[in-house]
């Protein structure tokens, strides 16, 4: 009798496990073959917080890959224990969908790397994703799970390595975006001046600026002088963003201890003047700046 309550026992339990058994070899997916190899070259090994960095993709993909969606590119920056820092995501230059097997896909994105309380070796993880379902697709390398692959390094220095730039006189507040706390940008007058310790030494600076689309029926004229000289002049396309790095020489700088930058433009506008419903700002806006900085050329 003892032997037949054990048996029964034993039965049971194979009753219940070989269906949940045969129920995750369904579950688990034969490993999906790559459809390309990726890496992220950097141009600066270490890179203060709050600096400009140049990023270089490349994607070599596989003879046999046919991508007929078009994925985003997954760049996640992790610290040393491998927590999420902040991410460099984007649509890729050329499409996907457009990528031919056996291409090799290359292009060059510069970021700005956020002010974040952490200093110290970082890596680059890489990956492709669809917008639509958020699925990953395959990439040949070392997968550090959920097809997240590592594809660089670098190593993140303290904010004050920077040449401190100082939005000196014709700018208001600054302001950020009421979802995204990392975007942040100050508003110019008619003229906007920028001051910084005189580097020295032969420069790039760095505007990130944009002009509001439906404002001005044409686009908007910047002219940036350093003392007295013109050293860029460009037109802002309605509802544009651009990135300009303006070369200066240690002579353009000259011989001050301080080095004042002015931003004039061509047209100003104040938002309460115009038929906005709700809209109250009497500021008078020229441009916006979301990033200006001061690099020593390499």
């Amino acid at each position: 009798m003892r032997m037949n309550v054990r048996l029964l026992f034993r039965v049971g339990v194979l009753a219940v496990l070989l269906p949940v058994a045969a129920a995750a070899c369904r579950r688990k997916e034969p490993p999906a073959p790559p459809v390309a190899t990726a890496t992220i070259t950097v141009n600066h090994p270490k890179a203060p917080l709050g600096s400009p960095i140049d990023l270089s993709y490349k994607f070599v993909v596989a003879n046999d890959a046919h991508l007929t969606e078009d994925l985003r590119v997954m760049v996640h920056v992790v610290d040393a224990d491998g927590e999420m820092l902040f991410t460099f995501d984007h649509n890729p230059p050329v499409p996907t969908s457009k990528w031919q097997p056996g291409q090799t896909v290359e292009y060059t994105r510069t970021e700005f790397i956020p002010v974040y309380p952490y200093v110290g070796e970082a890596t680059l993880q890489i990956g492709l994703y669809s917008t639509q379902n958020q699925r990953r697709q395959a990439l040949a390398g070392q997968d550090l799970g959920q097809r997240t692959y590592k594809a660089g390094s670098i190593t993140l220095q303290p904010q004050t390595e920077n040449i401190y730039v100082v939005f000196k006189d014709g700018w208001h507040p600054s302001e950020v975006a009421e979802h995204n706390a990392a975007v942040e940008w100050t508003w110019s007058k008619r003229v906007g001046t920028l001051a910084f310790k005189n580097p020295r030494k032969d420069c790039v600076l760095y505007l990130d600026v944009d002009h509001p689309g439906g404002v001005f029926p044409d686009s908007q004229h910047v002219d940036v002088t350093l003392n007295g000289q013109s050293i860029k002049q460009f037109d802002m396309p309605a509802g544009g963003r651009e990135l300009y790095k303006i070369p200066v020489t240690a002579a353009q700088f000259g011989s001050g201890d301080t080095v004042e930058v002015q931003l004039s433009v061509d047209k100003t506008y104040i938002p309460a003047m115009l038929n906005v419903a709700n809209n109250k700002d009497p500021r008078e806006l020229g441009v916006r700046v979301f990033h200006a900085f001061v690099q020593p050329a390499s």
